[in-house]
């Protein structure tokens, strides 16, 4: 994660301390916090896929507006909330009050710089209450800043229906959605024969139903409840072509919103 993070041109890892004041400096400047998890995605993904996805999305949206927008991408906040995965075995969590603290003094950190917005760019969907949480908080100690958070897989919503070919509940934790994202991104991690899965059910119509269709209602179950292996959706239906257009429309409905938060922190 960290080394694919080195890589990016708007990298905050990569840049140099002086650099970093340069571009929190500018009018208008943005950090980009991803936050992932470290948890089970079933038999054919890796337990990494939150922190590469929401990091790989910031960098590449970021990248894609930088001679426009001054902004800095932070090295993912690779540990989530992610409890109800750990029955399966490999999946790293912590205590929700713990990772709340963290990602606020990531932000105290981060904004020491002189950055105009922070954005939490969240990967996992057991981090929304606490993204929402953070930016809460964070916002009301930081006044002179404007702090957004986002769950960067929503940002699919006005254009899956293209995509997609399974059902709903098709596109859920390591379905469709996700395995198709891994293979466009880091095909070799993984496993295309043994990726057994089922469609994401919730007993409760106000419930999620899919990863793109989150109900109203919420609900705590340990995971076992939902499947046997640890996944839920579609993954034989996932394919590179499909992450691709994916992970492209994702990241340029990230680089718009990146330019309206830049233009609404200009003279600000």
């Amino acid at each position: 994660m960290l080394q694919s993070a080195l890589k990016s041109d708007v990298s905050l890892v990569g840049s140099t301390a002086p650099k970093i004041r340069e571009m929190g400096s500018q009018d208008g400047s943005t950090i980009i916090i991803p936050v992932g998890s470290v948890e089970q995605h079933g038999h054919h993904l890796p337990v990494a896929t939150d922190s590469l996805l929401a990091s790989a999305v910031a960098n590449a949206a970021g990248e894609a507006v930088a001679e426009e927008v001054p902004l800095l991408v932070a090295p993912v906040v690779w540990m989530g909330y992610s409890p109800h995965h750990t029955s399966f075995g490999g999946t790293v969590t912590g205590e929700f009050d713990t990772l709340h603290e963290l990602l606020e003094q990531v932000a105290d950190s981060v904004l020491e710089n002189g950055f105009d917005a922070v954005l939490f760019l969240n990967g996992h969907g057991g981090n929304t209450a606490l993204v929402d949480a953070a930016v809460s908080t964070v916002g009301r100690k930081h006044s002179e800043v404007e702090v957004l958070g986002l769950t960067y897989f929503e940002l699919a919503n006005s254009f899956i229906d293209d995509i997609r070919e399974s059902e709903t509940g098709g596109m859920a934790h390591g379905g469709e959605f996700e395995t198709s994202l891994m293979l466009h991104l880091y095909p070799d991690l993984v496993d295309k024969d043994d990726n057994p899965a089922v469609n994401w059910e919730e007993h409760y119509d106000l419930g999620g139903q899919d990863l793109l269709e989150g109900g109203p209602l919420s609900v705590y179950r340990p995971f076992e409840a939902y499947s046997d292996s640890g996944a839920i959706g579609n993954p034989g239906l996932a394919s590179g072509e499909k992450g691709e257009r994916i992970f492209d429309g994702i990241s340029e409905e990230l680089s718009t919103l990146l330019v309206e938060i830049h233009e609404s922190n200009v003279d600000k």
